[in-house]
């Protein structure tokens, strides 16, 4: 098993690095995303009336809300190119053990995810007037410990609804209840630092997101090689 490690992680850096090529050179994914994240940002800020509601009591929320549609917007298209031009089944037949096939899409959404989200962090600040003083270093945390376990998920509903009709449509609905915990948690922890509490006092928080995390990557790793057996 010990052996079988590096060579799976190689295998999993090199998938995740030709889809990460393969979206720099089309960039359809992550202009959607971003559009999609400014967007909503936009709509959150002109909706709020300033008199009756602070910007630091909606902007976590709008935030996260942002990172999550944004997020399943980059999700739905991570099996999309094999499909497209009909290298999911050479993927697969490829000698890579299907966890190492796993981590590389993992890493890979992951990756794309993480951009995302440090777009929409300039622009939340725009659109809603923060400060991040002081707040940043808790914020990347936690986006850390969020994104990383409904990422894990939605890696294994992509592939799971990847040869599903209206895969877009069936995606969402799977994965928006397990993003859920993760989300309200990441919310949290963001209104706390926004209004200059430290860090520590959201420790509960934070001890539930690396759990989630844990607990959601090691099943995805689990049930993955499951979803392509015959």
């Amino acid at each position: 098993m010990k052996s079988a490690l590096p060579g799976t992680i190689a295998a999993a850096m090199i998938i995740a690095g030709k889809d990460l090529r393969s979206e720099l050179r089309r960039r359809t994914a992550l202009v959607s995303a971003v559009v999609f994240a400014a967007l909503i940002l936009v709509i959150f800020n002109f909706a709020r009336d300033p008199t009756a509601l602070r910007a630091e009591q909606l902007a976590p929320s709008a935030f996260w809300i942002t990172c999550a549609f944004a997020a399943v917007t980059a999700l739905s298209r991570a099996f999309a190119v094999e499909l497209e031009h009909g290298a999911l089944d050479g993927l697969l037949l490829a000698p890579v053990p299907r966890e190492a096939l796993f981590l590389g899409k993992f890493l890979g959404n992951l990756t794309f995810v993480f951009v995302v989200e440090s777009i929409a962090l300039p622009l939340f600040v725009l659109f809603f007037n923060v400060s991040l003083k002081g707040a940043l270093p808790g914020i990347i945390l936690v986006a850390v410990l969020a994104t990383v376990g409904f990422v894990a998920v939605g890696t294994v509903f992509s592939a799971l609804t990847a040869r599903v009709r209206f895969n877009e449509l069936m995606l969402p609905v799977l994965l928006l209840p397990f993003m859920l915990p993760p989300l309200a948690g990441a919310a949290q922890v963001t209104a706390a630092l926004l209004n200059g509490r430290p860090l520590v006092e959201s420790a509960g928080w934070l001890r539930l997101l690396l759990v989630y995390d844990i607990t959601f990557v090691t099943l995805s790793v689990l049930i993955f090689p499951s979803l392509f057996d015959e």
